[in-house]
């Protein structure tokens, strides 16, 4: 089996943000209109009143500042309160792509390579614009890549998935060298009129370029793959119900039901111990103590659930060297998250540093990522 490295990062981020004080101005004045035009029915106790949201129970609830986004304008607009997207032609590349590219082109440049020496793409993602022909096969076309492309989606732990698929891709020689990317336009998935739930997405797209350890540029941020280890168990408890039967479904599905929802509660006492219990099991196999980790590149879902994980996994209050956050500037940016993460968080590693990249969401479904800086 060939050594196989993380030769090269790449993150792009939308040009526009939202600040936690502009999404609630938007989102309560949605609340003030319904409950304005509900008036009567909330009177007599058949309609719920909403309740209005605040810049402080945003970061109390989860460590979120901001978010970028592909349309600000859509989102804050009470009439609309999502991204609104120019419709493209089947000959132009698509938004996801786009976003894709431009990672995937800082990735190549950081590892020295060019689109030629792929022959593997995988995109790993949460939510796909469309079912075919695959966003992979697109990226591909336009980047130049030889080989083969495919989507794979395992929600916001796909990125994770994906390198495993990379790494073997490469360990096994069936490709030279492979791209994860993970392109996450979550705001077009998010029901900003929930006030549980309208503030945790952002946008983003990342890229990361697998090749073997002996082939990189010597000038690459060389992180050699130590293992990988993925697990699934099934919930309900993070449910999108979007799809391609939801206009033959009878009765119809409301928008609500095919939006991101979840049982944020359950969701915590659930994960937490299946990712604490998944990185410390992978750390043993490998013989690695967990105080021998540098850093933890986890994924940017909830600062609590981060802070508790590592926690447990390191036995001691983790500081942002152990795991740094890119929660609060980014929020969730879903299968992007961990390796925004990783992309501004390695540099100061030195040779022999050990870090674990670790994604996980719905599904269940969580990966880790064991490097060694080289």
């Amino acid at each position: 089996m060939t050594q196989v490295c993380i030769s090269g990062s790449g993150l792009f981020t939308p040009a526009q943000s939202i600040s936690n004080d502009e999404l609630v101005v938007a989102f309560n004045r949605y609340v003030e209109d319904f409950n304005r035009e509900h008036a009567e029915a909330i009177g007599q106790g058949s309609v719920q009143a909403l309740q209005a949201s605040s810049g402080d129970f945003i970061f109390k609830a989860s460590g979120i500042k901001a978010r970028y986004t592909v349309d600000k304008a859509g989102v804050l607009d009470p009439a609309v309160m999502r991204p609104r997207i120019r419709r493209r032609g089947d000959d132009e590349p698509s938004l996801m792509v786009e976003m894709g590219l431009a990672a995937a082109r800082q990735a190549l440049e950081r590892a020295g390579r060019q689109g030629a020496d792929v022959d593997a793409v995988f995109v790993a993602c949460s939510n796909m614009q469309r079912p075919y022909p695959a966003m992979a096969v697109e990226l591909q076309h336009f980047l130049g890549a030889r080989g083969f492309g495919y989507d794979m989606n395992v929600a916001c732990a796909s990125a994770a998935f994906g390198v495993q698929a990379a790494v073997d891709a490469v360990a096994r020689g069936s490709a030279r060298a492979a791209l994860v990317v993970s392109p996450e336009i979550c705001t077009g998935h998010l029901n900003f009129r929930n006030r549980d739930c309208h503030f945790i997405f952002g946008d983003a797209a990342t890229a990361l370029l697998v090749e073997p350890a002996d082939a990189a540029s010597a000038s690459a941020p060389r992180f050699e793959v130590l293992g990988t280890r993925l697990a699934t168990q099934f919930s309900n408890n993070i449910r999108n119900n979007f799809g391609f039967l939801n206009a033959s479904e009878q009765p119809a599905r409301t928008w609500d039901d095919i939006l991101f929802h979840q049982e944020g509660r359950k969701v915590f006492k659930e994960v937490v111990p299946l990712v604490s219990e998944l990185l410390l099991a992978h750390l043993g196999e490998l013989g690695i103590a967990p105080a021998a980790v540098r850093r933890f590149w986890l994924h940017q879902a909830n600062l609590s659930m981060n802070q508790l994980i590592a926690r447990r996994v390191l036995g001691h209050e983790p500081s942002l060297q152990d795991a740094p956050v890119i929660l609060d500037e980014y929020a969730n940016t879903s299968s992007a998250g961990s390796v925004i993460a990783f992309h501004k968080y390695h540099e100061d590693l030195a040779a022999g540093d050990v870090g674990v990249l670790c994604a996980f969401g719905a599904g269940y479904s969580a990966g880790s990522i064991v490097l060694r800086r080289m």
